[in-house]
Formats: C-alpha cells, sequence, structure tokens
C-alpha cells in the first residue's frame, strides 16, 4: 500500500478555505513578495480576488509593494481587472502616489489611462494630488491631458478643484 492510500488528502472546509484565502490576500496588502512566489509557484491563482473584487495585484499595488507588483506580473497577474469599485491597479497606485509602481504596471502594458468607472484617469489622481513627476511619465506615456470623467472634469480641472498648483501649472502649458 502506497503512503497516498494510508494518508489520503486532507479536504479543507469552507472556513478554512475562507481563512487561508483571506491570508493570502493579506501577504499581497503586506507586500511579502517572497511568500507570493512560492504560492504562485504552487499554483495560486494570480488573479484570485477578494470579496471586494481585488486582486493580489490591486493590493500590492494600492499598498506600494513594487517587488510584490513585480512578483505578480512576472506570473502575469492582468493589470487591468478592476475592483468591484470600478478601479484599475494603475488608478490604485496613482491615487497613492507610488511612480515606481506605475512605471511597472505600464511596461507590463497596463493602460496609461487606467480610468475607473467614475472615468477618473490616473492622470487626473495624479493632478489632483500634486504629483508633477508622476503626471509628466503618464503623459509621456501616453495618457491623454484631455480626457474627461464621467462629470466632464479634465486633469487641469481636477488639480485646480484640489488646489494642487503646481500640476495645475504643469498641466495648463499643455
Amino acid at each position: 500500500m502506497t503512503n497516498a492510500h494510508r494518508n489520503p488528502p486532507q479536504v479543507m472546509t469552507d472556513d478554512e478555505a475562507a481563512e487561508f484565502a483571506e491570508q493570502v490576500f493579506d501577504v499581497a496588502r503586506q507586500g511579502n513578495a517572497y511568500m507570493l512566489e512560492r504560492l504562485l509557484e504552487k499554483g495560486l491563482p494570480v488573479n484570485l480576488r477578494n470579496h471586494k473584487g481585488d486582486t493580489l495585484l490591486m493590493l500590492a499595488c494600492y499598498h506600494g509593494h513594487l517587488a510584490a507588483v513585480q512578483v505578480l506580473l512576472r506570473f502575469k497577474a492582468d493589470p487591468e481587472i478592476r475592483n468591484d469599485n470600478g478601479q484599475s491597479p494603475i488608478a490604485g497606485a496613482a491615487f497613492k502616489g507610488d511612480l515606481a509602481v506605475v512605471q511597472a504596471l505600464v511596461e507590463a502594458g497596463a493602460q496609461v489611462e487606467g480610468a475607473s468607472a467614475d472615468g477618473r484617469t490616473a492622470l487626473m489622481m495624479a493632478a489632483m494630488f500634486n504629483r508633477t513627476a508622476m503626471v509628466d511619465y503618464l503623459i509621456a506615456n501616453g495618457a491623454d491631458p484631455q480626457a474627461r470623467d464621467a462629470r466632464g472634469v479634465t486633469p487641469l480641472g481636477a488639480a485646480q478643484a484640489m488646489g494642487a498648483t503646481d500640476t495645475a501649472e504643469q498641466l495648463a502649458r499643455i
């Protein structure tokens, strides 16, 4: 009799599976690139989503964990999957102000606009929070400075509304 017959594989209960999944999402939130890589090598679905529709990539991006983002992208995480609120990973990274994560996403093929359900683009997020280097990067990579969100607001209008004087001046020159 083989060992497999004497010790049948353990079956997780639904509660155990849910607890394990939550631990996996915590690994992404905390940016543990090493653990993510080990889990992905063992077959963890790279585009796994939580109860809010956030992927592992969205969580790693939003929390600014470049190494974890790079691991997920190397395993072909889809940078275009939006969460249940319609937010994209690039918009999350732009909102948080993480240029290195935005660059990694664009280099991996993410749409530079990264528009959310409300039409707000990554450029609008960068403009709103006075992130001049990110504005330069996004425009240099094809972001449309004339794009409008669902309310008709452009990146310049978003910067002006938020009192982001540096990006407002920057965008006014375009």
